[in-house]
């Protein structure tokens, strides 16, 4: 419930501060350490299925999902942007990921990853056996309304349902970490030309 807490508000203190701000990149670097941090002190994580047992389920299945998923958004964004009372929350989101580019990919890439310790991980296995895809991705979502974006909300429900279902059919976090990495990556990519005053 500490972690929880704490990354909520350092969340909510990190949207806060205006795109390109060196306050934005440190606090959501403090989120991502708070996940890791909380979800170290939880316990050992399972990883899931090994490599060695075959490399299209355990690494090829979660990266094209992430690219699936990131096309998905991007599509997505696209059409958002024609409704003018949404056009400012997602106009927000892409003004960011234009930031810089090492701290903005360093930023995003650690907040991915360190969801996936925490949320997939930690609070999967403490909910137990009773409904934790769609408890864990409430909590998930829940968390996400410190942004203050409502797309931030909307994406973490969508998110959360498939990182979740990936969780529980593979038994560990490394899906839905490849996933989450591998969505991040392609939108560092994809989203910034879709920027304001493009």
């Amino acid at each position: 419930m500490a972690t929880l807490f704490v990354g909520g508000v350092l969340l909510a203190l990190a949207f806060a501060q205006p795109p390109g701000r060196l306050t934005f990149y440190l606090l959501t670097m403090a989120v991502a350490a708070t996940w890791v941090i909380g979800g170290a002190l939880s316990g050992p994580l399972p990883l899931g299925p090994r490599v060695a047992a075959g490399w299209r389920t355990a690494i090829g299945v979660p990266v094209a999902t992430g690219l699936a998923a990131a096309g998905a958004v991007v599509a997505s964004v696209v059409l958002v942007r024609q409704v003018p009372g949404l056009r400012g929350f997602v106009d927000d989101l892409l003004t960011r990921a234009r930031g810089p580019a090492a701290p903005t990919a360093l930023v995003t890439l650690a907040n991915g990853g360190a969801e996936e310790v925490f949320f997939r991980g930690t609070v999967f296995a403490a909910l137990g056996p009773r409904r934790p895809v769609a408890r864990s991705t409430a909590v998930y979502a829940s968390v996400m309304v410190a942004t203050g974006n409502p797309a931030l909300v909307v994406a973490a429900v969508a998110l959360g349902v498939l990182f979740g279902l990936q969780r529980r059919a593979s038994g560990g976090i490394l899906a839905p970490l490849l996933t989450h990495l591998t969505w991040s990556a392609a939108l560092l990519v994809a989203l910034p030309p879709l920027g304001p005053n493009r």
